[in-house]
Protein backbone atom coordinates (compact mmCIF):
# COMPACT_ATOMS: atom_id res chain seq x y z
CA UNK A 1 0.00 0.00 0.00
CA UNK A 2 3.01 2.33 0.45
CA UNK A 3 2.98 3.16 -3.28
CA UNK A 4 -0.20 5.23 -2.75
CA UNK A 5 1.41 7.36 -0.04
CA UNK A 6 2.44 10.86 -1.08
CA UNK A 7 5.03 12.61 1.10
CA UNK A 8 5.44 16.35 0.85
CA UNK A 9 6.65 19.30 2.87
CA UNK A 10 3.94 20.59 5.18
CA UNK A 11 2.41 24.03 4.72
CA UNK A 12 0.00 26.39 6.49
CA UNK A 13 -3.00 24.30 5.42
CA UNK A 14 -1.61 21.42 7.52
CA UNK A 15 -1.35 23.33 10.80
CA UNK A 16 -4.60 22.01 12.29
CA UNK A 17 -3.62 18.41 11.56
CA UNK A 18 -0.09 18.96 12.88
CA UNK A 19 -1.60 20.29 16.11
CA UNK A 20 -3.88 17.26 16.48
CA UNK A 21 -1.08 14.81 15.70
CA UNK A 22 1.49 16.46 17.98
CA UNK A 23 -0.97 16.53 20.87
CA UNK A 24 -1.74 12.85 20.28
CA UNK A 25 1.98 12.05 20.08
CA UNK A 26 2.72 13.79 23.39
CA UNK A 27 -0.18 12.03 25.11
CA UNK A 28 0.74 8.62 23.68
CA UNK A 29 4.48 8.74 24.33
CA UNK A 30 4.87 10.85 27.45
CA UNK A 31 1.33 11.15 28.81
CA UNK A 32 1.43 14.94 28.66
CA UNK A 33 -1.12 17.38 27.33
CA UNK A 34 0.41 20.08 25.16
CA UNK A 35 -0.95 23.61 25.31
CA UNK A 36 -2.66 24.09 21.95
CA UNK A 37 -1.86 27.81 21.71
CA UNK A 38 1.85 27.34 22.37
CA UNK A 39 1.93 24.35 20.02
CA UNK A 40 0.24 26.36 17.25
CA UNK A 41 2.83 29.13 17.61
CA UNK A 42 5.63 26.54 17.57
CA UNK A 43 4.34 24.88 14.42
CA UNK A 44 3.78 28.21 12.68
CA UNK A 45 7.36 29.23 13.53
CA UNK A 46 8.69 25.88 12.33
CA UNK A 47 7.12 26.46 8.92
CA UNK A 48 9.02 29.78 8.70
CA UNK A 49 12.47 28.42 9.61
CA UNK A 50 14.98 27.48 6.91
CA UNK A 51 16.70 24.69 8.87
CA UNK A 52 13.57 23.00 10.21
CA UNK A 53 10.98 21.21 8.07
CA UNK A 54 7.76 19.35 8.66
CA UNK A 55 6.78 16.57 6.29
CA UNK A 56 3.38 14.95 5.97
CA UNK A 57 2.30 11.70 4.41
CA UNK A 58 -1.00 11.62 2.55
CA UNK A 59 -3.08 8.61 1.64
CA UNK A 60 -6.02 9.25 -0.66
CA UNK A 61 -5.74 12.99 0.04
CA UNK A 62 -5.80 12.60 3.85
CA UNK A 63 -2.78 13.44 6.00
CA UNK A 64 -2.06 10.21 7.89
CA UNK A 65 1.45 10.83 9.24
CA UNK A 66 4.04 13.45 9.99
CA UNK A 67 7.65 14.02 10.86
CA UNK A 68 9.96 16.98 11.26
CA UNK A 69 13.67 17.46 10.73
CA UNK A 70 15.85 19.96 12.51
CA UNK A 71 19.51 20.68 11.85
CA UNK A 72 22.45 20.51 14.22
CA UNK A 73 25.93 21.62 13.21
CA UNK A 74 28.68 19.09 13.95
CA UNK A 75 32.18 20.47 14.17
CA UNK A 76 33.48 16.90 14.49
CA UNK A 77 32.05 16.03 11.09
CA UNK A 78 32.20 19.47 9.49
CA UNK A 79 28.60 19.03 8.49
CA UNK A 80 25.01 18.85 9.56
CA UNK A 81 23.14 16.23 11.54
CA UNK A 82 19.46 16.02 10.75
CA UNK A 83 17.32 15.14 13.75
CA UNK A 84 14.06 13.41 12.95
CA UNK A 85 11.40 14.56 15.38
CA UNK A 86 7.64 14.60 15.92
CA UNK A 87 7.15 11.22 14.26
CA UNK A 88 3.47 10.33 14.33
CA UNK A 89 1.25 8.07 12.28
CA UNK A 90 -2.51 8.08 12.74
CA UNK A 91 -3.30 4.80 14.56
CA UNK A 92 -5.78 3.79 11.83
CA UNK A 93 -2.96 3.86 9.28
CA UNK A 94 -0.10 2.24 11.17
CA UNK A 95 1.75 -0.74 9.70
CA UNK A 96 0.94 0.42 6.17
CA UNK A 97 4.33 1.90 5.30
CA UNK A 98 3.48 5.50 6.23
CA UNK A 99 6.63 6.21 8.25
CA UNK A 100 8.74 4.19 5.82
CA UNK A 101 7.51 6.49 3.05
CA UNK A 102 8.43 9.57 5.10
CA UNK A 103 11.83 8.03 5.90
CA UNK A 104 12.49 7.27 2.22
CA UNK A 105 11.55 10.84 1.29
CA UNK A 106 13.96 12.26 3.88
CA UNK A 107 16.74 9.88 2.81
CA UNK A 108 16.26 11.00 -0.81
CA UNK A 109 16.74 14.60 0.36
CA UNK A 110 19.92 13.61 2.23
CA UNK A 111 21.33 12.07 -0.96
CA UNK A 112 21.13 15.52 -2.59
CA UNK A 113 22.76 17.30 0.36
CA UNK A 114 26.35 16.20 1.01
CA UNK A 115 26.51 18.54 4.01
CA UNK A 116 24.14 16.19 5.88
CA UNK A 117 26.37 13.65 7.58
CA UNK A 118 23.82 11.62 9.55
CA UNK A 119 20.18 11.18 10.46
CA UNK A 120 19.41 10.94 14.15
CA UNK A 121 16.36 10.63 16.32
CA UNK A 122 15.56 10.00 19.93
CA UNK A 123 12.98 7.49 21.05
CA UNK A 124 11.52 6.70 24.46
CA UNK A 125 13.38 3.67 25.85
CA UNK A 126 10.15 1.67 26.26
CA UNK A 127 8.87 2.34 22.72
CA UNK A 128 9.44 -1.16 21.36
CA UNK A 129 7.38 -0.56 18.19
CA UNK A 130 9.39 2.56 17.37
CA UNK A 131 12.79 1.02 18.06
CA UNK A 132 11.88 -1.99 15.95
CA UNK A 133 10.73 0.21 13.06
CA UNK A 134 13.89 2.35 13.20
CA UNK A 135 16.13 -0.72 13.35
CA UNK A 136 14.34 -2.16 10.32
CA UNK A 137 15.14 1.05 8.43
CA UNK A 138 18.86 0.59 9.11
CA UNK A 139 19.25 2.82 12.14
CA UNK A 140 21.13 1.70 15.23
CA UNK A 141 21.35 2.76 18.82
CA UNK A 142 24.08 5.41 18.91
CA UNK A 143 24.75 4.83 22.60
CA UNK A 144 23.89 8.38 23.62
CA UNK A 145 21.54 9.16 26.48
CA UNK A 146 19.68 12.46 26.22
CA UNK A 147 19.65 14.73 29.27
CA UNK A 148 17.40 17.74 29.59
CA UNK A 149 16.90 20.71 31.86
CA UNK A 150 13.70 22.56 31.07
CA UNK A 151 13.39 26.33 31.36
CA UNK A 152 9.68 27.08 31.41
CA UNK A 153 8.40 30.54 30.59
Amino acid sequence: MAQNILVREANELDISTLIVYNRALAKETENITLNEGILRLGIERTLELKDCHYFVAELNGKVVGQSMITSEWSDWRNGVMWWIQSVYVNPSFRERGVFTSIWNYIEALVEKKPEVKALRLYVMHDNKVGTSAYTNLGMKNSGYVVYEKSHQA
